[in-house]
């Protein structure tokens, strides 16, 4: 993936959510900057976490809402109005544990069978360390703040609620492994 891909992600992300939901375009480039802190980390593919970073939350805006599961209607906009790298739609579709939110919502088995999870556990681990460690507002958080603050948005009961508990314990192990590799490959978090 070249930077003009990276460029176009961050102008359809733009296009899609700023105007419409601002506070997810917020987050979206907060989840976009912390990608690029984690370059050193996953290097080569450095270009496909940004793209996938800045559209891991395209399917909250209006004009594509068809399921109301994000991540689905995200990635399905993705593969069908454009030519966007496979790796990078999948990490949309399944960013952030969403096979267990789709589950919640009776969707398991399209998200799986139209996106299968991506091979590359690095990949997927940093997607949600940048989206797990961002607040709504696009600013640096801790994955347990953003835990919290998810639940108390949602609500414990909810689909989203019974969602992120189960995701907690997944989330944190991605949060870990990533600060280790980050440790490791000298980057700066």
């Amino acid at each position: 993936m070249a930077t003009t891909e990276v460029a176009w992600a961050h102008a359809l992300a733009e296009w899609l959510l700023a105007g419409t939901v601002p506070r997810r375009w917020r987050h979206s480039l907060g989840v976009a900057a912390c990608a690029k802190r984690l370059a050193p980390v996953v290097g080569v593919q450095a270009p496909l976490l940004e793209a996938a970073a800045v559209l891991h939350d395209i399917g909250y805006a209006p004009s594509l809402v068809d399921t109301g599961f994000h991540p689905l209607d995200g990635a399905r906009h993705l593969r069908d109005a454009y030519t966007v790298d496979q790796h990078v739609t999948r990490l949309v579709a399944n960013h952030s544990f969403a096979l267990l939110e789709a589950e919640e919502r009776g969707l398991r088995s399209e998200l799986a069978d139209e996106f299968p999870l991506l091979g590359d556990p690095l990949l997927v681990d940093a997607l949600v360390y940048c989206d797990m460690t961002t607040t709504p507002n696009g600013e640096r958080t801790t994955s347990r703040a953003r835990v919290d603050e998810i639940l108390r948005r949602y609500g414990e009961d909810g689909i989203v609620g019974r969602f992120i508990r189960r995701a907690e314990p997944l989330i944190h192990e991605s949060v870990d492994r990533i600060e280790a590799a980050a440790t490791e490959a000298g980057a700066a978090l």
